[in-house]
């Protein structure tokens, strides 16, 4: 007699599996900062971001055709425009692009936990985006964490006014992503994720492209190599479908915050390389995670606090009610 075996999975181990897959893409994000840094010492930025994006881009072309082929096997209607797909994707790309080029470049002139914290500060300029869109004011929530990461800047450029070129590069990148994520938030729920994700990658390499021609790769030496291959299977392919995996089960803000530990995983990896922060700089990184936190946990905070209030208010106005009824002539 043949028996079957069915394997059972732990609801914990399924509850904990995509939040699991955004700590490593994080983690794959933020330790390679310093492997970039100093890649870009032989190869030009331009080049770096051509090779690196191009990997990723031909690594998750076939995963993009088997999940376009699979969606046109279902009825999709909202899904089934791609006409569509150039202009969005080169929206994307183009904001990818700026915010790469500014990254990477920066990386030459700041160190690599400066740089992953600034590029954090996406979290804080993506809402303040969105309020200048809507044309309403900033909310407390918001206002709190700008106020958090400008202190944290700061402390972490030095606890002076002077921005480097590196910060000032990199604080661009986080708003050029900042800008690519609202696009994102737009447009994504009328693509499949991986067609999109791999369009916008091939976008990015096409809009690098003329800086490339005027920079040229530099040296290909074999550090250069080894941070685009390692980034670009580890972040552009890996990293990247680990976080579709995980955003697919795990709500919004959960997400983000777990993704956020990507300079925390930067710091470590500079301080065994000996390009820590400091004590001023690691102040400043603290402010900057903080805000991440405020930003995107404090929406949560105050529905919460309003629930609490309201439910209160309503006990003490159920016991008016009572007391009142009650109450004799």
């Amino acid at each position: 007699m043949v028996t079957t075996r069915r394997v059972v999975r732990s609801p914990l181990i399924r509850s904990l599996a995509p939040q699991m897959a955004l700590v490593v893409a994080a983690a794959c994000f933020g330790l390679t900062f310093v492997m970039v840094k100093d890649a870009v010492r032989d190869v030009t930025p331009a080049g770096f971001i051509v090779l690196r994006f191009t990997l990723g881009a031909v690594t998750l072309f076939p995963l993009a055709l088997w999940s376009h082929r699979r969606a046109t096997t279902t009825p999709a209607p909202a899904r089934a425009r791609g006409a569509r797909l150039v202009p969005v994707a080169g929206a994307l790309g183009v904001a990818l692009a700026l915010g790469y080029m500014l990254q990477t470049t920066g990386l030459k002139y700041t160190s690599a936990s400066n740089s992953a914290f600034i590029t954090g500060l996406f979290v804080v300029f993506t809402p303040l985006i969105q309020v200048a869109l809507r044309h309403r004011g900033l909310g407390p929530v918001t206002a709190t964490a700008v106020a958090f990461a400008a202190a944290g800047l700061f402390l972490i450029t030095g606890a002076d006014f002077h921005l480097g070129t590196g910060d000032a590069l990199t604080l661009g990148c986080a708003f050029a992503f900042s800008v690519q994520i609202v696009l994102l938030g737009v447009f994504a729920a009328r693509f499949d994720a991986l067609v999109l994700n791999t369009a916008q990658m091939a976008a990015l390499v096409v809009f690098t492209l003329p800086v490339l021609a005027w920079t040229g790769f530099g040296a290909l030496t074999g550090r250069a190599w080894l941070a685009i291959i390692v980034t670009g299977l580890a972040c552009s392919a890996l990293a990247f479908t680990l976080q579709v995996y995980g955003q697919s089960h795990t709500p919004a803000t959960r997400s983000a915050l777990l993704l956020s530990l990507e300079p925390v995983f930067a710091a470590i990896t500079g301080y065994a390389v000996g390009q820590g922060l400091g004590g001023v700089g690691v102040a400043g990184g603290v402010l900057i995670l903080l805000a991440i936190v405020v930003e995107e946990a404090g929406p949560g905070w105050v529905r919460s606090r309003r629930r609490r209030e309201s439910a209160e208010h309503g006990t003490e106005l159920t016991n008016g009610l009572v007391s009142g009824a009650n109450r004799g002539p």
